[in-house]
């Protein structure tokens, strides 16, 4: 993991167990003019500490990223990329924005100095299958690589689609995640003007606040998360430390406008239920929910309706959380992000607390381990990831048993 908490796994989580916030005022740019300055940067990042400089400087930041972080997941797993069995690994990588940064950064160039002065790099690096083809490229995994792109759905998306890869037997091994840097001029007055995007700039760590009744809007962010799947027997015959299992997977689409979440929560639903479905489980048998949660006022009333469609009256027992509180929302990563705090609850057996939650929403009526950790058993866990156009991905871990 790379996020505003840290950069790595272990810096993440200590972050997230401690409540505290990544958000802070915009640096990227100069955000004086615009109506919302807050956004959860990865601070202080010197790609060079991690690969050359000529390949940074070949690659947009979202890139640079999801290469960070892939390299983290595979050292963890253990798992070395051969010549022989680079054929048998793939890389699927999800992005909403691309590189975007380097898009509006080359436009710059075009418009102040002309076409002559455009990098020839500005396509490869702002294509969004680029992080998957950089991280491909770098670590030899040679089976399918492509970039999946489901807009905040798009990291859970691609879990679900690379364990989906495993199972029909085109690969044994997946490095599946997302990655972005969505913190561009472009991005914050667009999301801004579609007044999603929340404006606490007095008080930014306070800005992201899901299911408080004072929720504005989503804190855009950047990052990368990535995990390292593989089917089971390879798994166990190389004596791998399995995490947990990726036990369910459900999509869905609502069909129903290009931002809003659908009415009465169904879609949401549905996928929750798929992804129970595939896992074999009964939904008392989730003990922890890590919620979309963007602090949308439509996505956190919506999703908690959806939540209760989904698991009737044990919603109300059970622990719900956003790691967006603390993160902000990493768009394409985000799902990625939040698939590896699942995991970490598992292993652990503490749950990330929901921060500023302080005004209760009589619409968010559920349990959202509001602003402390939680430490309990876990076995089995959900992440939803909800997205523009109306995508609706689930994820069911669950503690590994041979």
């Amino acid at each position: 993991m790379i996020t505003p908490l840290g950069h790595n796994v272990c810096d993440n989580w200590e972050a997230l167990i401690a409540g505290r916030s990544g958000t802070a005022r915009i640096t990227h740019f100069d955000p004086t003019r615009y109506e919302s300055q807050v956004a959860g940067e990865v601070k202080d990042f010197d790609p060079t500490k991690f690969m050359d400089r000529k390949d940074a400087r070949r690659m947009d930041r979202f890139a640079q990223f999801a290469t960070v972080a892939a390299n983290e997941a595979l050292k963890q797993s253990g798992f070395v990329i051969t010549q022989e069995n680079g054929p048998r690994v793939a890389t699927i990588i999800g992005t909403a924005h691309g590189g975007i940064m380097t898009a509006l950064a080359e436009y710059d160039v075009l418009r102040e100095k002309g076409p002559g002065r455009v990098s020839p790099f500005v396509v490869p690096m702002m294509l969004s299958d680029m992080a998957c083809g950089n991280v491909s490229i770098r670590l030899g995994a040679k089976a399918m690589n492509y970039s999946l792109v489901s807009a905040c759905a798009s990291g859970a998306d691609s879990i679900g689609e690379a364990a989906n890869i495993i199972r029909r037997g085109d690969a044994d091994v997946a490095i599946a995640g997302g990655a972005e840097a969505p913190i561009t001029t472009l991005s914050v007055a667009g999301y801004s003007a579609a007044r999603a995007l929340g404006s606490n700039n007095e008080n930014p760590s306070q800005a992201s606040r899901p299911f408080d009744a004072r929720r504005n809007g989503f804190i855009i962010a950047e990052g990368s998360g990535m995990l390292v799947l593989e089917a089971e027997e390879h798994a166990r015959a190389r004596g791998a430390n399995i995490l947990a299992e990726l036990a369910g997977y459900g999509a869905t689409s609502d069909a129903f406008h290009i931002t809003q979440p659908g009415e009465h929560g169904e879609g949401a639903a549905r996928a929750m239920t798929t992804a129970l479905q595939k896992a074999g489980l009964a939904p008392d048998d989730i003990q922890y929910l890590n919620a979309h949660g963007t602090s949308t006022p439509l996505n956190d009333k919506l999703e908690t309706v959806a939540i209760k469609r989904a698991f009737g009256d044990y919603a109300y027992s059970l622990p719900i959380s956003s790691s967006k509180s603390m993160t902000g929302h990493l768009m394409g990563a985000a799902g990625a992000i939040e698939a590896i705090v699942s995991v970490l609850v598992i292993q652990n057996g503490v749950i990330p607390p929901t921060v500023n939650y302080e005004v209760p929403d009589p619409d968010c009526d559920l349990d959202y381990v509001p602003n402390v950790a939680r430490s309990v058993t876990v076995d089995a866990v959900m992440s939803n990831s909800l997205g523009f156009g109306g995508h609706n991905a689930s994820l069911v871990f669950r503690r590994y048993l041979p």
